[in-house]
């Protein structure tokens, strides 16, 4: 029996590499390269730091206002043809960028061309990232019993490259940009002709007609409310985000002024989040297979809650950056479990609209968090931390005790 079935397994995990894995590998290490990078390369260019910060909200925006479209694009066309295009779009976009740069490196015209690209590769990431996300669903439901170790992988991916794309983008803007951006052309078009190996989704079959602009996003919203476990969890994942959302955008002030350290200590905190992220899902991996999905949610919220309350009140940079690993950690391996459900829940037609929706309710936090840090003293910063752990705690407490007795996280 073992050898009939060991065989089909290793083709099974084969194909997953070659259709799925890889495409998506590729994809991620564009994503973060050029996410962290542009900036970087506006820092360089134009020595402006109010510029920098353009150019970052540039990259944001349009991505935000994707979710409206880009959900439904992908039910329409499938998410092999979407991510497909996506990616070749953005390496057109990357190359004209390199050799516009190659040809006006400083000045008013490289500054136009970095803002330029900074809207177009925010928009096409953000695309790409929706029609990735949809066939690794997709990979997860032909898994069955096996789907969160296929979301375990892909999230896997995203922290690896996470944490190897900034450090990556930095090497090589030490070359110039127009190598730096050459790069990330190569992996914007592997990533693209890499999904020419991914299988058709289902949802490109239904070919519903075009609707208004937004209405991807009002079907997504319909479907989370007739999921009572997604909404819950993505509601207490929401409160969460928020605390995460504020510690990130605190993290330089807080490091920097409260801590006296350098800003390089301040990207150190977050390679280490990465890397505690990676082994936190690796083990939930594992825990997973033995324990089921609301066992190992739980004890992620606690760690999670716990570890936002004690770093509102670290001592010194050491134990604050244990604590913000450990934070991550834990959202990681909550990142999981929704990475599972809702492979299983979210009906395969609406899985792009869906899944539009539940990342702008994810990422509406970030904003907030924003705006909450520019409005607060330094010296406050701390107890702002305090309040939105107290949010985090309650929020995940709720969540997590309606999804106690829920079918769809008791395997």
């Amino acid at each position: 029996m073992n050898a009939a079935i060991s065989p089909r397994h290793a083709g099974h995990t084969a194909g997953l590499v070659r259709a799925i894995y890889l495409p998506r590998s590729a994809d991620a290490l564009a994503h973060a390269m050029s996410t962290y990078g542009i900036p970087l390369l506006v820092l360089a260019t134009t020595r402006s730091a109010a510029l920098t910060g353009t150019a970052f909200a540039l990259e944001w925006i349009p991505r935000l206002a994707a979710f409206g479209w880009a959900g439904s694009i992908v039910d329409r066309r499938g998410a092999a043809i979407v991510f497909h295009l996506a990616s070749l779009g953005r390496a057109f976009a990357l190359a004209a960028g390199a050799v516009l740069l190659q040809l006006y490196p400083t000045g008013h015209a490289a500054g136009v061309t970095l803002m330029v690209l900074a809207v177009t590769t925010g928009m096409l990431t953000e695309v790409s990232y929706i029609a990735a996300e949809t066939a690794g669903a997709a990979a997860g439901r032909r898994a069955g019993a096996r789907a969160h170790r296929v979301q375990a992988v892909l999230l896997g991916i995203d922290q690896t490259a996470t944490l190897a794309g900034p450090a990556l983008a930095g090497v090589l803007l030490l070359a110039g940009p127009p190598a730096m951006l050459a790069v990330v052309t190569v992996l914007s078009l592997l990533a693209a002709l890499l999904a020419l190996r991914t299988p058709p989704s289902p949802t490109a079959a239904a070919r519903t007609p075009s609707g208004k602009p937004g209405a991807g996003l009002v079907t997504g919203w319909h479907t989370i409310r007739s999921l009572p476990a997604l909404g819950w969890l993505v509601t207490g994942l929401t409160l969460s985000n928020l605390a995460t959302g504020f510690l990130q955008a605190a993290g330089p002030v807080i490091v920097v002024q409260h801590y006296g350290q350098s800003t390089t200590a301040v990207g150190l905190v977050w390679s280490a989040a990465a890397a505690a992220t990676l082994l936190a899902v690796t083990i939930c991996r594992v825990l997973l297979d033995r324990l089921g999905l609301w066992p190992v949610g739980a004890v992620c919220a606690a760690l999670a809650s716990l570890g936002c309350l004690a770093a509102a009140r670290a001592p010194d940079y050491r134990s604050y950056l244990v604590l913000v690993a450990v934070l991550m950690a834990a959202e990681g391996g909550m990142a999981v479990v929704l990475r599972t459900l809702r492979s299983r829940l979210i009906p395969p037609e609406k899985f792009g609209s869906t899944l539009s929706a539940t990342i702008l309710i994810l990422l509406l936090p970030f904003p907030v968090a924003g705006v909450l840090t520019a409005l607060t003293p330094p010296d406050a910063l701390g107890h702002v931390i305090t309040a939105c752990a107290v949010l985090q705690a309650l929020g995940l407490t709720l969540a997590f005790g309606r999804l106690r007795t829920d079918p769809a996280l008791r395997t």
